[in-house]
């Protein structure tokens, strides 16, 4: 191998260490938010997250406007910001899934059948 062949080599090997390394502490930074969580960290317990989850039941599982904001958040006792910190903590860790036309579909819970 020439100097110049060896030395991209390294640089290859390098990039791909250090994205393995990335990919590595993104995935301890992920298991501690839903550890915290799951422990009832951040501002909501479970007793929330499962009053939520049965109030999203009611509007067939999707969040898409104010309709369904207002139910899960009457129905739950939650805020405005406690309804959608538990909605992105589902979707962080596969409890709910994006939808095309807009909103968010959850799938745990109640809703996973």
């Amino acid at each position: 191998m020439t100097k110049t062949t060896t030395a991209m080599t390294g640089l290859k090997g390098r990039r791909l260490m250090r994205g393995a390394m990335l990919i590595a502490a993104l995935s301890a930074l992920t298991a501690c938010d839903e550890n915290a969580m799951a422990a009832g960290g951040a501002t909501s317990s479970a007793e929330q997250r499962d009053d939520y989850l049965a109030a999203v039941a009611t509007t067939d599982c999707v969040l898409i406007d104010q309709r369904q904001f207002g139910a899960v958040e009457f129905q739950a006792n939650l805020t405005r910001e406690q309804v959608i910190e538990i909605t992105q903590f589902y979707l962080a860790f596969g409890g709910a899934e994006r939808m095309e036309e807009g909103g968010v579909r959850i799938t745990t819970g109640p809703c996973s059948a």
